[in-house]
């Protein structure tokens, strides 16, 4: 029987007078992959930022293995222990090498010994195919070359739920297909997974779940073949017709 690892019941967010989140309910179950689609200033980033507690929701609750994380009593450092997030940018050190970049979490807040987190750290570079490149800085590697390192260094930890924020979007075209073939592997090794993207055919491989972001609502969630083969609302028809459309630009 699948367990459901992440609960979202009611989520508001409030930045001033403007809604950016608008009672957001969702439930991802374990192995599962939910991606977030919408256009820019739907909410998907935020989501995924108040998921990981890096900001404080105004309303409702986030669950995670029936904990309400949202607890302004939690100790949001001790829960992002279980989640780990992948941003647009890489974020990675300039001034450490590409291990010492995916080791330092492990060692300074997990207490993982040395010898082990480089153990661990060297399996990952080598799973996303960067396992010569431990030892080189993040300004020689390319742009898909970092975000793989950004990419291991949050499965160092071994997440129970893995977020992406549009890890893609700011890599040169040529560059996106290296990072993608990378996320479908993880899609399909059973991790549990929320990511936001703009890539639909990627989104229509990988998801179990698809959810169309507008106004801060989900308007629309489903199968893939359901919200991006045959959208029922007329937002996410428009939505995904100006997609097809700046494709064939």
């Amino acid at each position: 029987m699948t367990s459901t690892v992440l609960s979202l019941r009611g989520v508001v967010k409030d930045y001033g007078d403007r809604r950016v989140l608008d009672g957001i309910d969702l439930d991802v179950d374990e192995h599962q992959v939910v991606v977030l689609i919408g256009a820019s200033g739907s909410g998907k980033s935020t989501l995924l930022r108040c998921i990981d507690l890096l900001d404080e929701i105004d309303d409702g609750q986030i669950l995670l293995d029936g904990r309400d994380i949202s607890d302004p009593r939690i100790n949001a450092d001790e829960v992002r222990r279980s989640m780990a997030m992948v941003f647009q940018s890489f974020n990675l050190f300039p001034h450490m090498s590409v291990l010492d970049n995916i080791t330092l979490a492990p060692r300074v807040v997990h207490g993982q010994a040395r010898r082990d987190a480089e153990t661990r750290g060297r399996e990952l570079l080598a799973r996303v195919g960067l396992g010569d490149r431990a030892d080189t800085y993040p300004d020689r590697l390319s742009g898909g070359q970092q975000q793989r390192v950004a990419i291991a260094r949050a499965l160092a930890y071994d997440p129970r739920v893995l977020l992406l924020d549009e890890v893609t979007s700011a890599l040169d075209p040529e560059l996106v297909g290296e990072v993608l073939e990378l996320l479908g592997e993880l899609a399909t090794s059973g991790r549990t997974i929320v990511m936001a993207t703009h890539e639909m055919g990627f989104a229509r491989q990988v998801a179990d779940v698809v959810c169309f972001l507008d106004g801060g609502r989900i308007l629309e969630s489903g199968s893939p073949e359901q919200v991006l083969g045959a959208p029922r609302e007329p937002r996410t028809q428009q939505f995904l017709a100006r997609l097809s459309s700046a494709g064939r630009d």
